[in-house]
Parts: structure tokens; C-alpha cells; sequence
């Protein structure tokens, strides 16, 4: 059965999903460097803002469209999901090392916290990938256990009003840059909800 409230786990769909959201990531990525670095707008307020929502954009993609394509509902569909977003990691992995990699996109002191090398962060990016959409799904089978609402966009205010808050009230404070501290919001939100849904199970 591949009904919407049946958790799916085909290897097939899996590997298809997680090609589908690393690709949204790819293209959040793209995008982001395009208005970070085109000229096109000036440093500052505006375009700090913009950013913080393009990261946002991407953060619920990650998050959530892997809990949304494993239809979540129990142990076995949030491990789908987790699976999916692994896969979406490595998919962006290939987007950056042929697209991205040779054409610069990303500045010296990013290799340089690595010593120069590229690989320091893949690691940090298949577990932080698979972590979000571990805990995106988690999110998404505790709503589905209420009989709540698990369309996307109802899943990912809470976690999406949690990175706003912390990108304006941080990134204005001149904390953290505007699109780290909402990214970091976003996570911890969502990692709160997570939380409260296993208490919930316990």
C-alpha cells in the first residue's frame, strides 16, 4: 500500500526523495549565493534578511519534505525519513563537488577551517541533514498520531517563527550574521518539538 497514511520505505522511493531534496538544496544553495554574492543588492539590513529567508526556505525542505515523501507515521517511516534526508545529503554532495567546487563558490576561509581542504565539512552535512529530517519526521508521525494537521506548511510555523525570532532579535543585535542565528533557531525549535513528542510517547 502507498497510501498517505502508510509509512513508505521502498529503497526506490527513498533514493528518489532524498535526489528531490537534494536538489532544493542545491538550489537554495545557489540562490543564496547569488544574492550574497551578485552585487546586485547592498550589505546590509535588506539582504540579511532575505538570506535568513532563503535559509529558512531550505531548512523546512530539509526538515520536513523527508517526513512528508516517507508518509511518517511510526518508528519505521521516521527512519525512511532519516534515510531520505541522508541520501538528499549526498546528493548535494555531488552538486557541490561538480557545480560549485570549480567555479568558487564558496570563499578561502571556509576550505581554511579544514586546513585547506574540502572534505572537513561532509561529514558535519550528512549527519546535519540526516538529523533534521530525523527530527522533521519525528514531528510529522506526532501530529499524525493526533490526528493533527501534517501538511507542511502547518509543521513548519513553529519551527519557521522560532528561526525568525532568533535571526531579527540575534542578526539585528549584531549577535550572530542574521542567517546563521535563524538556522540555528530553526534547529533548536524543531529539536524542541521533537522532544516533546517522544515525552509524549514515554
Amino acid at each position: 500500500m502507498t497510501s498517505a497514511t502508510v509509512d513508505r520505505s521502498e529503497f526506490r522511493h527513498i533514493l528518489l526523495s532524498g535526489t528531490i531534496v537534494g536538489a532544493g538544496t542545491g538550489a537554495a544553495v545557489v540562490l543564496f549565493l547569488l544574492v550574497s554574492r551578485s552585487g546586485l543588492l547592498p550589505a546590509g539590513v535588506v539582504t540579511s534578511f532575505l538570506l535568513m529567508l532563503i535559509v529558512l526556505a531550505g531548512g523546512v525542505a530539509a526538515a520536513f519534505l523527508p517526513g512528508f515523501f516517507a508518509a511518517s507515521r511510526t518508528v519505521q517511516g521516521v527512519a525512511s525519513a532519516a534515510a531520505i534526508g541522508l541520501w538528499g545529503t549526498i546528493v548535494f554532495m555531488a552538486i557541490d563537488i561538480i557545480l560549485l567546487r570549480p567555479v568558487h563558490a564558496f570563499p578561502w576561509t571556509w576550505d581554511a577551517v579544514g586546513g585547506g581542504s574540502t572534505w572537513w565539512y561532509l561529514p558535519i552535512w550528512w549527519m546535519l541533514g540526516t538529523f533534521v529530517a530525523w527530527m522533521g519526521a519525528i514531528v510529522t508521525a506526532g501530529r499524525g498520531a493526533r490526528g493533527g494537521d501534517t501538511a507542511i506548511r502547518s509543521l513548519a510555523i513553529p519551527a519557521v517563527l522560532g528561526g525568525l525570532s532568533a535571526g531579527l532579535g540575534l542578526g539585528l543585535a549584531g549577535v550572530l550574521l542574521m542567517p546563521v542565528a535563524a538556522g540555528a533557531g530553526f534547529v533548536l525549535t524543531l529539536v524542541i518539538f521533537a522532544l516533546v513528542v517522544l515525552a509524549r510517547k514515554g
